[in-house]
């Protein structure tokens, strides 16, 4: 039997679903909730609300946005004839950071993975290609991890997009094998972007 009151445990229960939040991390958090106004409660829950209600897939790129097309792809400034193709939007966020690459993005969505049932239908990759004999792009930046899945994902990307007799580059391998893009620094993420070579 529980010693909290049933809400509590509620919100226990639910905040150790988030990844990484174990039993403690819960209940301090769900303290911390309790102990706060109720303006703070509703903004946390806004917030909470908010993101499911508003956040979609721009129609170009694939990333999350609240408007369509999102603001990178609305980005008159940026080089249109640099695609760089990311895993997820995590991604294109450190990539972002770096303030190194200035050109175009498209967010798979995922990586090939035969084990965990994941097949290129799975991902955005028909859009790429579509992208690709629609828009001048002269490169694609393959910024997938360096994991095996991230590299079976860019070596099938590869020989798809060579065929359309476009230069296909991989970002260099500053970035630690078996590490993720994410969680890289930017300095290592620049790095990994200009060392970048053609496959």
């Amino acid at each position: 039997m529980s010693a909290y009151a049933k809400p509590i445990n509620h919100l226990i229960e639910a905040l150790t679903r988030l990844p990484g939040i174990g039993k403690k991390t819960a209940s301090r958090l769900a303290f911390h909730i309790l102990r706060s106004s109720p303006s703070e409660a509703q903004d946390l829950a806004r917030a909470i609300w908010d993101v499911k209600e508003k956040i979609r897939l721009c129609s170009s790129c694939f990333n999350l946005t609240d408007e369509d097309p999102c603001l990178i792809c609305q980005d008159e400034r940026r080089s249109r004839e640099v695609l760089c193709v990311v895993e997820g939007p995590n991604d294109l966020i450190a990539i972002e950071n770096t303030g190194v690459f200035n050109g175009k993005y498209h967010v798979l969505h995922g990586t090939i993975s035969p084990l965990e049932g994941i097949g290129p239908d799975d991902l955005k990759i028909k859009e790429l290609l579509e992208r690709l004999q629609k828009e001048k792009i002269s490169e694609v930046i393959l910024a997938t991890n360096p994991t095996v899945e991230g590299g079976t994902t860019a070596l099938y990307l590869t020989d798809l997009i060579k065929s359309l007799h476009i230069k296909v580059t991989r970002i260099a391998y500053g970035i630690p094998m078996g590490s993720e893009i994410e969680y890289s620094d930017g300095m290592t993420l620049s790095k990994a972007l200009e060392g970048r070579r053609e496959i």
